[in-house]
């Protein structure tokens, strides 16, 4: 955890001295609802279910050009994930201490619901319209996100069987990294203070569970359409 801190804390004080060396600097905060589904490369594993989740943190916005900036932050997305039904049997969570109903491997069937979160370090590219009355257009593309995941929880369901709140923060990569794209509006309250709402996409490169068998190589990624809802000054 403290090594997760301090790269956390590295990223952020990068972000602050770029942006603080130049006076076009813009900063707010963003409250998005967002939902996210997984996938995965296994025919036999698919995607069963999505889950609903929240994007909250700190939004920092440097102009280059009037109308040009590089885009940081830093936030917290919750209930991250979704569920994954494994159609033959699966011997997956084998770190996870698991409630005495439950044994290993999962019959075919299986569904395995995931409920993570993390710690999110986005950047990236804005550009934006110039003004129509009280209105500008903007579109941010690309943006990768840096996530540091703080917390795993895991449900699983299938015959007789229907466990929650399993903690299976052993079965998850502690680092991802994704790329995403949006777009959105802007609306000027004053000559400073903007609302922002938009609509985001962000998928992630890397994979987001351990796999234990050398010969398997299965990758699971996690996609996420999130509604952005936030105030710039």
């Amino acid at each position: 955890m403290k090594k997760i801190v301090a790269v956390i804390a590295f990223f952020l004080a990068f972000q602050i001295g770029i942006f603080a060396q130049y006076g076009d600097l813009r900063l707010g905060f963003q409250i998005s609802p967002m939902v996210s589904f997984m996938s995965t490369d296994d025919n036999t594993i698919n995607g069963n279910g999505a889950n609903l989740g929240l994007k909250l943190g700190m939004m920092g916005e440097y102009y280059f050009r009037e109308n040009y900036a590089f885009i940081g932050g830093l936030g917290f997305s919750f209930n991250s994930g979704g569920t994954l039904r494994y159609e033959s049997f699966s011997d997956t969570w084998q770190k996870s201490e698991l409630p005495a109903n439950v044994t290993a491997p999962f019959p075919g069937g299986t569904e395995l619901k995931y409920n993570l979160q993390y710690v999110e370090i986005p950047f990236g590219l804005k550009f934006r319209t110039k003004e129509f009355g009280y209105f500008r257009y903007y579109a941010e593309i690309p943006v990768f996100t840096l996530g540091f995941n703080s917390q795993a929880r895991g449900a699983i369901s299938y015959t007789n069987v229907n466990e929650d709140k399993i903690d299976i923060k052993n079965e998850v990569i502690g680092i991802s990294l994704s790329w995403g794209a949006g777009g959105g509006f802007e609306y000027g309250l004053s000559e400073s203070t903007a609302l922002v709402g938009g609509i985001s996409f962000q998928q992630l490169f890397t994979d987001v569970s351990k796999n234990y068998k050398p010969n398997v190589d299965t990758k699971t990624q996690i996609t996420h359409i999130v509604l952005r809802l936030g105030v710039m000054f």
